[in-house]
């Protein structure tokens, strides 16, 4: 270890000694003129003292001087090998990257360098992404304060409200998730880039729940502890903590096959099931408010957040099939088979919470809960699974519409902020 107050180490220590050596080499000459003097004055015994200790004490410094070139060529020889080491280190990391190189996860190429591209599909997620750029303040809210204050029934504030309260807590989780679960485990570049703009976009629809809760004059407070006080929105919340907290670990070992096949189940739950279904159809209770004329600029809001979550949802399945394809995973159907039950269950809790009791005209709960079979069917599909529920219905065929169509915009009523891309989003 090198010591900061003598940086030399030990070659210090033989400079010095070798110093001692000739000042102590000194002072046995000087002793011979005292002691001869003293021998002629009939001195013997002082003679004799004053000779031997100056003799052990050259002797002693002799053989730490020895020790000091011993140590010294040791540390020589380590030396000598880690320059070796760097200097093939170095010999190696100028080898040009190959995007044959590159894999999804437990690649070894340079992780900083872009191009070139394995992945260029992924590149392109980037691109159109950033296309579709927007901030909730580019949208009218002011007919939604009236309709909620004037129009609205308390069935129909009810369902608004706990589709706010699901929403507010869904995306932080989701944001977490691919900050710290999925985008420091990928090893191409090109992928993280597009799941650094997801990041940032889940954020971002996190200021849009908040902005319309803030807008519309909610208690802040009551709407975003409901997650944690209602049973039938903490069960969706706590399935999905369950099937991904083990992922947002630092230290798995993708290597090994059992962390591989977790982490694995728990991306396709997140991009199938989490995004995929129960962010894509828990957007519908309010799209069926706009149906009517209602809660417009939410509605608004929310296709923006939903062509979002399409695109996340879409990149997220294709990164879990090649990651089964560069690794050869196989998962378990009896797991997969679960994972869709376990959904269904919670997601029937929740739209039987939401309309069971408060249905609102032109949507109930039984239409929510065949909605999610239908889409989980399609999810499936995507995935290469086996479809978890045959025959499911789309109740709902206008809802694709929401993500695709292409709007004209009073230009007096709302900014014109225009997705480039939704009209070319392939849902199966």
């Amino acid at each position: 270890m090198l010591d900061w107050d003598d940086p030399l180490g030990n070659l210090g220590n033989k400079k010095a000694n070798e110093k001692q050596i000739n000042s102590l080499s000194e002072s046995y000459a000087l002793s011979g003129v005292l002691n001869k003097t003293r021998h002629n004055n009939g001195d013997n015994s002082a003679n004799k003292f004053t000779s031997d200790a100056v003799d052990n004490s050259v002797d002693n410094l002799i053989k730490t001087t020895a020790k000091v070139d011993t140590d010294s060529t040791r540390i020589s020889s380590q030396a000598m090998l880690s320059l070796a080491e760097e200097q093939d280190n170095i010999e190696r990391s100028i080898d040009p990257v190959k995007a044959s190189d590159k894999r999804v996860i437990n690649g070894l190429a340079d992780v900083n360098q872009l191009a070139p591209f394995k992945y260029p599909w992924a590149w392109e997620y980037f691109l159109n992404a950033n296309k579709n750029h927007w901030t909730p303040l580019d949208i009218n809210m002011a007919q939604d304060v009236h309709d909620y204050q004037h129009t609205l029934t308390e069935n129909e504030k009810h369902v608004y409200e706990n589709v706010l309260a699901y929403l507010t807590t869904s995306d932080i989780l989701a944001m977490r998730n691919i900050g710290l679960a999925v985008m420091e485990k990928m090893t191409a570049p090109e992928l993280q880039i597009y799941q650094a703009r997801q990041v940032y976009e889940e954020a971002l629809h996190t200021w849009t729940y908040q902005h319309c809760i803030e807008t519309i004059g909610l208690d802040q407070s009551e709407i975003y502890n409901r997650y944690r006080v209602v049973p039938e929105i903490n069960a969706k919340i706590q399935l999905a903590n369950r099937r991904l907290n083990s992922v947002m670990r630092n230290d798995i070992d993708l290597t090994n096959p059992a962390e591989l096949n977790n982490f694995v189940m728990a991306y396709a739950f997140f991009a199938g099931i989490f995004e995929g279904c129960w962010f894509y159809n828990g957007f519908t209770p309010i799209f069926s408010l706009q149906r009517r004329g209602l809660m417009k600029g939410t509605s608004e809001q929310l296709q923006y957040i939903m062509r979002d979550e399409v695109m996340h949802a879409s990149f997220g399945i294709r990164v879990v099939k090649q990651i089964m394809l560069e690794n050869e995973v196989q998962l378990d159907p009896i797991a997969i088979r679960e994972m869709w039950d376990e959904s269904e269950a919670v997601e029937i809790g929740y739209a039987n919470y939401l309309l069971g009791k408060n249905p609102i005209l032109g949507y109930s709960a039984d239409d929510h809960i065949e909605q999610f079979r239908f889409i989980a069917n399609r999810r499936a599909r995507q995935l290469g699974f086996e479809e978890p529920f045959p025959g499911a219905e789309n109740r709902s065929p206008w809802l694709d519409e929401q993500a695709n169509m292409r709007k004209e915009k009073n230009f007096f009523e709302t900014r014109v902020t225009e997705y480039q891309t939704g009209g070319a989003l392939s849902w199966d």
